[in-house]
């Protein structure tokens, strides 16, 4: 597999990371994926994603952003491929669920990262290594295994 084809999907909890600087080793870590894949314009996200990650960064993390600068956060990200899902994405999601038995908010991560394209996504909230559907979960905050 061509490593530069490769399409990746970052899941809330690493952006949520990426921007929370009480956050210890795991904001260092999100923060230079996030910036790696920003250069290798290899990024892809969801509405759902942003829209998690707004309420997260400016309501729920120890030292929450100001609104304006959450807000700033979405505008720039706006560049990466980003999926907006419909009502038949949602119906995919639901069948995703009940095929591997995932909540539906992580089927729903699982179908956009799957309608972009991306051979990856990045979160702690899924089973690490596990491929659904021809998309492999990984986490960025684990030590690699060798498969990466």
């Amino acid at each position: 597999m061509n490593d530069e084809a490769l399409l990746e999907f970052v899941d809330t909890n690493v952006m949520v990371y990426a921007h929370d600087k009480s956050a210890g080793g795991k904001h260092q870590v999100a923060k230079e994926l996030l910036r790696r894949l920003w250069d290798s314009g290899r990024g892809c996200l969801s509405v759902q994603v942003l829209q998690e990650f707004y309420v997260t960064v400016t309501k729920k993390t120890r030292r929450p952003l100001d609104p304006e600068e959450a807000r700033q956060v979405i505008h720039d990200l706006a560049l990466w491929r980003t999926f907006a899902p419909g009502a038949v994405d949602v119906l995919g999601a639901i069948d995703l669920a009940r095929k591997h038995d995932v909540s539906f908010w992580d089927a729903m991560i699982l179908w956009s990262a799957g309608q972009l394209g991306c051979d990856i996504v990045w979160s702690e909230d899924l089973n690490p290594e596990q491929t659904y559907d021809g998309v492999r979960v990984a986490n960025p905050f684990r030590p690699a295994t060798g498969s990466e």
